[in-house]
C-alpha cells in the first residue's frame, strides 16, 4: 500500500476504483442516469465516473453547466466517490463542497506516475492522505 500527501479542498473520505482522465472534464456532458461521459472525443467517452475516484486535470465550461452537471449526477446517485484534481477552479471547488464530494489537490507528483485506471484508491481528504490500496 502506497501513501501520498495531498491538500484538502472538500472534506470527507472515500474508497473506490480509480478512473483517470488526461482531459479536462465538463460535468454537464455526462449522462446523469449512468454517470457516463458523453462528450465526443473525450478520453473517458463512454465510461462512467459514478461511484469512482475521479482523477483529472480540471474542469471546463461555464459555472452554470459545471454546477448543474454535478447536481444532476448527485440527484441520480452517480457522483464520483471522490475527486483528485490538478488545477481546481472556483466553480469546481464550490460545487464539490456543496455536493459534499471529497476533493483534494496538490498531490505528491509520484502519485500521478504510480496510479493506474482501475486501481483501488482511498482518499482521506480530512487527513491529507491518498492511498493506492
Amino acid at each position: 500500500m502506497k501513501k501520498y500527501s495531498c491538500h484538502k479542498i472538500s472534506e470527507g473520505c472515500a474508497e473506490a476504483e480509480a478512473i483517470v482522465s488526461k482531459d479536462h472534464i465538463m460535468f454537464y456532458l455526462m449522462n446523469p442516469e449512468t454517470g457516463e461521459v458523453i462528450e465526443k472525443a473525450h478520453d473517458l467517452e463512454g465510461r462512467s465516473v459514478a461511484k469512482k475516484v475521479l482523477i483529472f486535470p480540471g474542469g471546463k465550461g461555464s459555472s452554470v453547466v459545471q454546477a448543474d452537471g454535478l447536481y444532476q449526477l448527485k440527484m441520480n446517485q452517480n457522483m464520483p466517490a471522490a475527486m483528485i484534481v490538478q488545477y481546481p477552479e472556483t466553480v469546481l471547488v464550490s460545487s464539490a463542497i456543496i455536493m459534499e464530494v471529497p476533493m483534494v489537490d496538490k498531490v505528491d507528483p509520484a502519485f500521478y506516475e504510480d496510479v493506474k485506471d482501475g486501481d483501488r484508491i482511498r482518499v482521506d481528504a480530512d487527513n491529507g492522505i491518498i492511498e493506492i490500496v
